[in-house]
């Protein structure tokens, strides 16, 4: 039987400035991050029981945290930042799924939410 190990880290909430509009660089909004991350050699962890061989989650929030903090105009743009860090800080990652969603962005009453899903 084959295994697969996927981190997980759901619902990170962030205040961030990022968007479109000159207020929300300057005042910011609330985001929310999750991470969905394909990474074989956690597998060894398993066994081991020892952080150093598995993806550590809290390095990774970390990353995504200083990602947050540089703004961006586009969530789009803000996923790929992130899906490039976590790449470079774990090459062991073979696919994943990233998701930026910003709660009652300031386009409209009506909507509770936008959200950009970027799958590698």
């Amino acid at each position: 039987m084959s295994m697969k190990a996927t981190i997980e880290v759901d619902g990170l909430r962030l205040r961030a400035r990022h968007g479109v509009m000159a207020q929300e660089r300057i005042v910011g909004n609330e985001f929310e991050i999750s991470l969905s991350l394909e990474y074989p050699p956690a597998l060894k962890a398993v066994e081991s029981d020892c952080v150093d061989d598995t993806l550590n989650y809290a390095r990774a929030i970390e990353i995504v945290r200083q990602i947050m903090a540089e703004p961006s105009y586009l969530i789009e743009h803000v996923a790929g930042r992130i899906r490039e860090a976590l790449l470079e800080a774990y090459p062991g990652i073979v696919s994943g799924r990233i998701v930026v969603s910003k709660p009652a962005p300031p386009v409209s009453a009506e909507l509770s939410e936008a959200r950009f899903v970027l799958e590698f």
